[in-house]
C-alpha cells in the first residue's frame, strides 16, 4: 500500500471534516454557551492538520487508487475523524479523560449511539450539536460524502465506495461514482428535511428536531435528553421516528428509484420484503407479549413494542420504554435484533438482512443437495444467480462477526465486566446499535465499563461500522507488502 499517497488523501477527509464544525460553532454562538471556544480551537487543529497531511505528502499525489490505498483511506479517515471529533469534547471539559472523548466521538460517526455521558442535558448546546451531527455525517459516510469532491481532485473513488457502503454487494445508481454519491446524498437530506419539519410539528424546537433527526436518518440514536425520545410522551413523535427508522434501515437506491417514479421498486426487492416481513412479526410477538403484562392497552403494546423493535433492529439505539423490565420473550427477540440489523445500502449496522437471506438460502442449498445429489442448483437473489465469490466473503463475514463476538465478550468480562452486560456491551456496539442488556440498558450507559474496556469497544464499533474486512485487513502483513 503506498502509504503517503494514503495519507495524502486523509488529510483531504480531515480538511472537510474541520469544516462541518462550523455548523455547531453557530449554534454556540447562538446559545452563547462555553462550547465556543473549544469549537473553535478544534476546527483550526483539524482544518490545518488536514492541510499539513495533504501538502506534506503532496508529491505522493497519483491517478489510480488501488483496493488497498481505498480500505487505507477509509479505516485510517475513520479513526481521524473519531480523534479530531474527540477535541471538542475533551477541551470543553465535556470529559476528563481523552479516552471518554474518543469513545464518544467514534460512537457518532460509527453511528452506534453508545455513551458515556451521564448528564447529557448539562452539557452545553454546541457540543450537543455536534454530537448529533456525527451521526448524520457518519450515517450516509463522510467517504461516500467526499466521492463527489475526490474527482474533482483527480482521485478515483470505486474503491472508497466498495470499502465504505454497508452491505455484500454495493450498487452504483449512476455510471460515474461521483453522481452515485450525490444521489444518496440528495435522497437523505430530502428525507432529513421532512422528518426536522414534522418534529417540529409534534413541539419540538428547530435545535431538537434536528438533533433527533440526526439520529434518526443515520440510525444512531444520540438524544439532547437523558430520557431519550421517552421524555416527550408523545405518541405523535414516537410515530414520526418509528417511520423514518424504517426509511433509514431501507437501502436507499430503493428510495431513489421510488422517487424516480418506479413505484413497485420496494416490493420486487426481496431484502426487501424479508427485513418488512421480519419486522412485522417480531412487532407482533412483542406487542402481543407485552400486552397485559406491562401495558393495559392494546394500543400502548403496539406502540412501545413497535418502537423498541424498529428501533433496535435499524440499530438506531432510541428508547421510549425499559425493556428489560419486559419478559424474556420480548428481550431475547430485541437481542436477535441486535445480530440481524437493517438492509443492506441503508445507514444501519448489524449483520444486514441481505446476508442473512443468502446464508439461509446457500444453507438450503446444501440440504437440498444431500436430497437431489445430482441437481445443479445456484443460489439466487431477486432473480439474479450470487457467485461463489460473494457467498465464500459472507461465510468469512458471518464466522469474523461470530468470532470477534464471542473474544470481545470474553475479554470484557476478563475485565470485571459481568456476563449479560460483556455480551450485550459486544453486541450492541459491533452492531452499531448503542443501548444493550445488563449496565448498558436503555436506562444505563457505557460510563461505568473500564478504560480498556471502553478501547476494545471502539474497536468493536470501528469493525462493525466498517464490515470487518476494511479493519481487519490492516493487521494481515501481506497488505502492507508489494
Amino acid at each position: 500500500m503506498r502509504l503517503q499517497y494514503t495519507l495524502h488523501l486523509v488529510g483531504i477527509l480531515t480538511f472537510f471534516l474541520g469544516l462541518t464544525m462550523v455548523l455547531p460553532l453557530l449554534f454556540g454562538l447562538y446559545y452563547q454557551d462555553e462550547s465556543v471556544i473549544p469549537l473553535l480551537k478544534s476546527m483550526v487543529v483539524t482544518l490545518g492538520s488536514g492541510l499539513a497531511l495533504y501538502f506534506v505528502f503532496s508529491r505522493a499525489k497519483g491517478d489510480i487508487m488501488g483496493h488497498r490505498e481505498g480500505m487505507g483511506v477509509v479505516a485510517i479517515g475513520w479513526t481521524a475523524a473519531g480523534f479530531f471529533g474527540a477535541l471538542p469534547y475533551y477541551w470543553g471539559g465535556v470529559f476528563n479523560s481523552f479516552a471518554d472523548a474518543f469513545f464518544e466521538s467514534i460512537s457518532g460517526f460509527t453511528t452506534t449511539g453508545a455513551s458515556v455521558l451521564t448528564n447529557i442535558e448539562m452539557v452545553p448546546r454546541g457540543f450537543l450539536f455536534w454530537r448529533s451531527f456525527t451521526h448524520w455525517i457518519g450515517g450516509m459516510g463522510i467517504i461516500v460524502l467526499s466521492l463527489a469532491i475526490l474527482p474533482l481532485l483527480g482521485v478515483g473513488g470505486m474503491q472508497l465506495y466498495k470499502a465504505e457502503v454497508p452491505g455484500p454487494v454495493p450498487d452504483k445508481l449512476k455510471p460515474r461514482i461521483r453522481d452515485t454519491a450525490m444521489v444518496l446524498w440528495k435522497v437523505y437530506v430530502l428525507f432529513s428535511a421532512a422528518e426536522t419539519v414534522l418534529l417540529m410539528l409534534g413541539g419540538m424546537d428547530l435545535f431538537d428536531a434536528l438533533c433527533h433527526t440526526f439520529g434518526t436518518m443515520a440510525t444512531g440514536g444520540f438524544s439532547t435528553l437523558n430520557a431519550s425520545i421517552g421524555a416527550y410522551h408523545s405518541p405523535y413523535i414516537d410515530t414520526v421516528c418509528i417511520f423514518f427508522m424504517l426509511f433509514a434501515g431501507i437501502n436507499f437506491s430503493l428510495h431513489y428509484q421510488f422517487l424516480k417514479g418506479d413505484l413497485g421498486a420496494f416490493w420486487r426487492n426481496s431484502e426487501f420484503r424479508f427485513f418488512i416481513g421480519t419486522v412485522i412479526v417480531f412487532v407482533l410477538v412483542v406487542s402481543f407479549n407485552v400486552y397485559q403484562t406491562v401495558y393495559h392497552t392494546c394500543s400502548d403494546a403496539i406502540r412501545f413494542g413497535a418502537f423498541q423493535v424498529i428501533s433496535i433492529i435499524t440499530t438506531t439505539g432510541y428508547s421510549t420504554a425499559d425493556y428489560e423490565m419486559w419478559p424474556s420473550l420480548s428481550q431475547n427477540i430485541l437481542l436477535f435484533c441486535m445480530f440481524l440489523g437493517a438492509s443492506a445500502g441503508s445507514t444501519g449496522g448489524g449483520m444486514k438482512c441481505m446476508r442473512i437471506m443468502l446464508l439461509w438460502k446457500h444453507s438450503y442449498k446444501q440440504l437440498f443437495s444431500l436430497i437431489h445429489p445430482r441437481a445443479v442448483t445456484q443460489v439466487k437473489l431477486g432473480g439474479r444467480p450470487i457467485s461463489d465469490e460473494i457467498l465464500h466473503s459472507i461465510w468469512g463475514y458471518f464466522m469474523l462477526y461470530l468470532g470477534l463476538f464471542v473474544l470481545c465478550s470474553f475479554l470484557l468480562a476478563a475485565m470485571g465486566v459481568d456476563v449479560i452486560t460483556s455480551f450485550a456491551a459486544v453486541a450492541a456496539t459491533i452492531g452499531n446499535i448503542g443501548p444493550g442488556l445488563g449496565l448498558v440498558g436503555p436506562t444505563g450507559n457505557y460510563a461505568d465499563i473500564p478504560v480498556m474496556g471502553k478501547w476494545l469497544l471502539v474497536l468493536c464499533m470501528l469493525l462493525g461500522r466498517l464490515e470487518i474486512y476494511t479493519v481487519l485487513v490492516l493487521f494481515v502483513p501481506e497488505f502492507w507488502r508489494k
